[in-house]
């Protein structure tokens, strides 16, 4: 789960880390009163989105006098920003956050996040704040350096953390406020179970004070029922309403950018299922993972949610049925496409358990459904049936 700056800022302001101090806007009204909680003469601007480019895309403004700033707030709300990350639809900006502008010396980025592979906590440091981190490692990898620590209840030694900020040129009193920021980042991974958190760019100002001038925090949706205060902070315009629906049915959705819609069991089987799409010259139009003992509920769920993109032209259901039973998949499919009145596509491919089962309720549908004899077969009927 992603939460926005402002919201990543009080949740490191919580924790001890320096940061600048700022108000949330929700309409142009509330300016006039959140401003008085200010002291500075200047202020930076944001739009408040679940994506970075912020700036390129014109969500980011510094504000020299406060009488520009209520104008520059209403161009600014409201208005569709168009990043890398958001993709060509780009996001609508629904809040806006104010905060005291800095005065730059110097940017640095600095992230930690979950090493799945080692059972770590990572660092990445690099001298090349407010820069995208893959892009730094990419062309100028000498000036990004990775720590990983083991998790333990006493958090970096001191030796750990003087590794981390080598590659920063920070005098002593930076070392001691970096220091306390480290364990601060590294206790929010553990208790507020984060899977990363970002700061870019981490700056000194001209007065050389260490600040975290924008953050970024991911959570694991796996972990969330034990994190209720989180949870509150989860902002649902900022969600592709399939992927909302898809939580409510415990499905595992991403949506893609694809023509073919995809329902599998198993997430390894899911990714070779959308391999071979793309093998065959197409693109899938999701990940969705119905999981190991679906319901026939659930599956009719998962059903309707692929039709819910309209950029579905055919559908591919490949099911191992293990766990899962491939007369109740079939059923659920069934009932789900009489429902809605299917009109694309559909190839379904049935293996396992009760699978011959399966079969023959899909033959005695009376719907127009292409049975696979493999995955192989299947990627192959689905692309020529959408041609």
């Amino acid at each position: 789960m992603n939460i926005h700056e402002h919201q990543a800022k009080e949740i490191l302001k919580e924790f001890g880390a320096p940061v600048s101090n700022g108000v949330v806007i929700l309409s142009i009204d509330q300016i006039k009163n959140e401003i008085t909680k200010l002291k500075s003469e200047e202020f930076v601007l944001k739009a408040q989105i679940h994506a970075g480019g912020r700036g390129k895309a014109g969500g980011v403004k510094l504000i020299h006098k406060i009488s520009d700033l209520e104008a520059e707030a209403k161009k600014m709300m409201g208005k569709t920003l168009v990043t890398h990350q958001t993709g060509p639809e780009g996001k609508v900006v629904k809040r806006l956050y104010i905060e005291e502008a800095s005065n730059i010396l110097k940017e640095f980025y600095l992230s930690c996040l979950i090493d799945r592979e080692t059972s770590k906590i990572a660092f990445i440091s690099s001298t090349e704040g407010g820069m995208d981190i893959e892009k730094v490692a990419s062309e100028t990898p000498d000036k990004i350096i990775t720590n990983k620590i083991e998790i333990k209840n006493e958090g970096p030694n001191e030796k750990e953390i003087n590794s981390i900020i080598s590659i920063f040129d920070f005098d002593a009193n930076q070392k001691e406020t970096a220091s306390k920021l480290i364990k601060s980042l590294y206790t929010i991974i553990l208790k507020k179970d984060a899977n990363l958190i970002e700061i870019n760019p981490l700056i000194i100002t001209k007065d050389k004070q260490l600040i975290c001038l924008d953050a970024k925090m991911n959570f694991d949706d796996n972990a969330i029922f034990r994190q209720p205060e989180i949870l509150k902070l989860r902002d649902l315009n900022e969600e592709e309403p399939a992927e909302i629906e898809a939580s409510k049915h415990d499905l595992a959705y991403i949506k893609l950018n694809g023509s073919i819609g995809c329902m599998v069991n198993g997430a390894g089987l899911a990714m070779a299922t959308m391999d071979i799409i793309k093998l065959y010259g197409k693109e899938p139009a999701n990940f969705l993972d119905v999981g190991g003992g679906a319901s026939k509920e659930k599956v009719a769920a998962a059903f309707k949610l692929i039709l819910l993109d309209k950029n579905v032209r055919g559908i591919l259901i490949n099911i191992f049925g293990g766990i899962m039973r491939c007369d109740v998949l079939a059923q659920g499919v069934v009932d789900a496409a009489k429902e809605i009145n299917l009109s694309v596509p559909l190839v379904v491919r049935l293996a396992g358990t009760n699978f011959k089962e399966g079969k023959e309720i899909l033959d005695k549908s009376n719907l127009k459904i292409l049975s696979a004899i493999d995955l192989n077969d299947a990627a192959k009927k689905i692309v020529e049936a959408i041609k």
